[in-house]
């Protein structure tokens, strides 16, 4: 039995996003450590996201969001079913990406998942494996488009 308390599988599930037994599992795997918990959790996520690379994402939301009225940002993201959509964890993902656009100004897709996410934990493109991983769906960041008051278009 490896050596963790129930303080270190709370915090992992807070810093992942994983559910509980995934962070039991991960942290008996590694003996307790966290750090190699962690890189198993990732793995699992990385893992499940290449098992549905082939799935069919047609489901989603349309995340708007203003900032102090001078930006605004509209962006599609895509899951494989709508229960999955109308989630408190599929919307805090999507408006955590708005949130994203607005203040870090990427171009594409390609740059806003190459971007370290604002919120802290990595790249955006291990934020979208770890949500991933949580939530056992293909999900892709479709297309977003990025308005600032008095930008030429």
């Amino acid at each position: 039995m490896a050596n963790y308390t129930t303080a270190d599988i709370t915090e992992l599930r807070e810093q992942t996003g994983m559910g509980i037994m995934d962070v039991k599992k991960a942290l008996d795997e590694a003996d307790g450590n966290k750090g190699k918990a962690i890189t198993l959790l990732q793995e699992r996520g990385a893992h499940i996201m290449a098992k549905k690379a082939d799935r069919e994402a047609a489901e989603g939301v349309v995340e708007a969001y203003v900032h102090g009225g001078k930006i605004g940002v509209l962006l599609e993201v895509n899951c494989e079913t709508d229960f999955v959509a109308r989630g408190e964890d599929f919307k805090t993902f999507a408006h955590d990406l708005a949130l994203q656009i607005s203040s870090m100004c990427p171009a594409t897709v390609e740059e806003l998942l190459e971007q370290d996410f604002i919120k802290g934990g990595g790249s955006v493109a291990q934020y979208l494996t770890n949500v991933t991983g949580k939530l056992g769906e293909r999900i892709v960041i479709k297309r977003f488009v990025r308005y600032q008051l008095g930008e030429a278009i």
